[in-house]
Order: structure tokens, then C-alpha cells, then sequence
């Protein structure tokens, strides 16, 4: 029914397109008809013809590792999916520091072929979270803020055992990224945890924690519709410096801190995990993962680039012969595996493995 109503409309929309073209053909001179078929094939040609059935049956047709499904409406247009892309690198300067080693690491030989932080430490309810960014750049946010979350209830043996405030984050630390609007810097979130700290906060429409998220979520009505499909990016919030979610906590003596904060080297990747919980991992993302249904991600061929991406890393395995890590989206429970993903490990797919980020609580 969802897809019959979408046909229509497109095909009533293209009638539309053309009727004000043949209008306005009458009236120009041959370059400016020129210059119309030119803007209209643009026009047309940005829409994400990825999100399209066809592409989707492409792809799993191509991909041997993984299922790919419709995630999002076929009218949402490219730039509505890039707006979901906000992670960044700092240009022109060494990634430091490099945490190579650590006196609580395990040995090689001692790592597991199967690790889920989930059920490593089944008391902490943060790590399975599927956040939800809604129309906002700041996955940077969310992936760093749900790591240090995890690490704080593993550190403190679960008597810190709740959401970071994401809200906090976007809003507050100027030197991270950009609020809503252009995208962030995942190192320097947990740099903003170690000097600064930062506070609780739930999920939104919640008065969890200190400062809960005050982004709308982006989810699928039972028409189909993405309610933030049309709707601009969010505008920047305001940086508060009081508890508005539960007023029971205190703002000022409520901040949370790291020790530290490091990229870490692809080699050791799987024992800071280990050891200390979740971390960030930013990759390349590609139109075909936008559809990932199931299995493990390998980009497709043809597939093209569309931005950076932040995402939280809490686990490894291997499936049929495949080895993965196992990520957690901030793009709602109704994307993928149910929020979840997995992406081949070992090879730097999309760049996995090339710069992810943690910290150690300060309990």
C-alpha cells in the first residue's frame, strides 16, 4: 500500500515537473532550455535513489556477507540522509596520543574469538541502548557519550548505571563540533570529558538523569512516513547549566570525568574493550549501508560515498567464516539488526579500524 501511494506520488510530481517545463520552454530562448534540462536532471538525480527497491535487490544480489532492506522512505532525499553523517577528523595534526599498551591488558593468546559487552557485564542496561539522534549531526554525541556511559557502569560495578547527557555535549563544548549544524570531533568529546565532565541525561521525552536529549527522534509512522522526512535540521539548543530531566540531581557536583582520553591502535582495539567497556569507532559511510538489514558489512562495488559516521563498538565475532565487529547505531531501534550492525574486522573496512576513540573514568 506504502509503496503503490509513493509511486503516485512521484508519478504525479514528474507530471507536475514537466507541465511547468513545457510552460516555461515556450517562453525561452534554447540555452535556457538547455540550462532547465540540466537543473532538472540534477534535481531529479539527488533524490537517494538509493533508498529505492531496486537498489536494495541490487545490492543483495552483489553482497555476499550481508542483507540489505529498505531502512528509510524512497522520497527522502540524499541530503536528509547526510544530515545523519557528522563525524570528523582533525586535519593537519598527528592523531595523539596513540594508546598502545596498558599493564591491565590481556595477552594475545588470552583474547576471545567472541566478545558482547552486553553479556560481559549484563548489569550495565546502558550498553544495549540504541540512542536516536533524530535530525541532528551530533552522532560524534551520542557514540561518545554511550561508550563513556558503559565504562562508567563497568568501573563503578554498576552503582553508575545510566545515560550520559548527550544534550550536554552537543550544546555545550564548543571545541567538539557544531551542535546540529555541521558535525563533531569524537577525540575531543573525550578530552571534554576529562577537563570539563559532563552530566546525565536520558533519553528524549524523559526526565532522566540531569539533562535529558531535547531532539526530536526520527522514526517510521505507521503510514511509513519519517517524521523528520521535510522537516529542517534541528536548530542549536541553548547550553544550560542546570538540571532540567530529574531536579533531584545536582548539576554542579554531577559531572562525570575520564582520566584520559586516546585513540586507540587497531592491534589493541579488542583489549581496551576488554578491559575497560565500549569504545568509538568512526567509519566511511556508503549508500548501500544506509539499507543494512543483516550479516556482515562489506561495502559493494558501485556503492558511493557519503560521509563520516560515529557509531559505538561493543563487541567481536565471526560469522560463517567472517570475521566482525559488532557496532550500535544512534539511528533508532527500526535501522538494521534492530539499531544493531556488524562490519568486517581485520581489514580497515570503511575505516573502522583506522581512528577509534575511549577514555578511562575517573571513579
Amino acid at each position: 500500500m506504502l509503496t503503490s501511494h509513493i509511486t503516485i506520488f512521484i508519478v504525479q510530481f514528474t507530471v507536475y515537473l514537466c507541465e511547468v517545463f513545457l510552460f516555461f520552454t515556450k517562453k525561452m530562448p534554447k540555452f535556457m532550455i538547455v540550462i532547465s534540462v540540466v537543473l532538472l536532471s540534477v534535481y531529479l538525480t539527488e533524490q537517494a535513489h538509493f533508498l529505492s527497491k531496486s537498489y536494495v535487490e541490487k545490492i543483495n544480489e552483489e553482497a555476499t556477507t550481508w542483507k540489505a532492506k529498505q531502512n528509510f522512505p524512497e522520497y527522502m532525499t540524499k541530503e536528509q540522509i547526510v544530515q545523519l553523517l557528522g563525524s570528523k577528523s582533525l586535519t593537519g595534526v598527528p592523531k595523539s596520543p596513540v594508546k598502545e599498551n596498558d599493564s591491565n591488558y590481556v595477552e594475545n593468546s588470552e583474547l576471545p574469538n567472541f566478545f558482547d559487552a552486553r553479556i560481559q557485564w549484563s548489569h550495565c542496561k546502558t550498553i544495549g541502548e540504541v540512542r536516536n539522534q533524530g535530525n541532528c549531526k551530533n552522532c560524534w554525541a551520542l557514540s561518545t557519550t554511550s561508550a563513556f556511559a558503559d565504562r562508567l557502569c563497568v568501573a563503578t560495578k554498576g552503582d553508575v548505571n545510566e545515560l550520559i547527557s548527550a544534550e550536554e555535549l552537543t550544546f555545550c563544548c564548543s571545541k567538539c563540533g557544531f551542535g546540529c549544524r555541521v558535525g563533531g570531533y569524537p577525540i575531543r568529546a573525550w578530552q571534554y570529558f576529562k577537563s570539563h565532565g559532563v552530566v546525565t541525561g536520558g533519553n528524549y521525552n524523559t526526565s532522566d538523569g540531569c539533562q535529558p536529549y531535547r531532539v526530536p527522534p526520527c522514526v517510521i509512522d505507521e503510514q511509513g512516513h519519517n517524521t523528520c522526512s521535510g522537516q529542517p535540521t534541528e536548530r542549536n539548543h541553548k547550553c544550560r547549566k542546570s538540571c532540567y530531566g530529574d531536579l533531584t540531581y545536582n548539576y554542579k557536583n554531577g559531572h562525570y570525568q575520564t582520566k584520559d582520553a586516546y585513540y586507540l591502535n587497531a592491534n589493541v582495539m579488542r583489549k581496551d574493550t576488554l578491559e575497560y567497556g565500549p569504545i568509538e569507532a568512526a567509519i566511511d559511510v556508503y549508500d548501500d549501508f544506509v539499507n543494512y538489514e543483516s550479516g556482515v558489512y562489506q561495502k559493494t562495488k558501485n556503492a558511493k560515498y557519503l560521509g563520516g559516521h560515529s557509531v559505538k563498538l561493543i563487541g567481536w565475532g565471526e560469522e560463517n567464516g567472517v570475521l566482525y565487529w559488532l557496532m550500535v547505531n544512534s539511528w533508532g531501534e527500526q535501522w538494521g539488526a534492530n539499531g544493531l550492525f556488524k562490519i568486517r574486522r581485520g581489514t580497515n573496512e570503511c575505516g573502522v579500524e583506522g581512528s577509534p576513540t575511549a577514555g578511562v573514568p575517573l571513579v
